[in-house]
């Protein structure tokens, strides 16, 4: 796992809830996986809502390793296109940054099932705030 050491304890209590794994966190990549069990609608399908969860959470994930443990991020835009059911097993999501400003950072989530087959493609927008002797934007 490739964490920052920083972020130890660093959990959403939503991202508990779902059972949300991180695997990645740097500031231009953060990937994790989230069981379908337990995340699912009526129907036993994975929830589209659980898909912006996870997207949001790694897009923030990623956005708050850029400013630093100091820092702060508040998501501010989301959109999301839920393109196939997945019933069982994991949703593994990859954030990638699209780019990062002084101010705005904009990240490309995929989502996929256990078999590579893509569940949901986002796009989030993180608001952040660096600290007043932040790091300098890396785009």
């Amino acid at each position: 796992m490739n964490v920052p050491d920083w972020f130890d304890g660093l959990r959403s209590p939503l991202d508990e809830k779902m059972g949300m794994e991180l695997e990645e966190v740097t500031p231009t990549r953060a990937s994790g996986r989230c069981p379908v069990a337990g995340n699912t609608q009526p129907f036993g399908m994975w929830h589209g809502g659980a898909s912006c969860v996870v997207a949001e959470s790694l897009a923030s994930l990623a956005a708050a390793a850029e400013v630093g443990p100091h820092g702060m991020v508040s998501g501010v835009d989301i959109n999301a296109t839920h393109l196939r059911p997945a019933r069982t097993g994991w949703v593994h999501g990859v954030a990638t940054a699209i780019r990062i400003g002084g101010s705005l950072a904009t990240y490309d989530v995929s989502l996929t099932d256990d078999d590579g087959e893509q569940v949901c493609a986002a796009r989030i927008t993180v608001f952040l705030k660096r600290p007043a002797d932040g790091p300098a934007t890396t785009s």
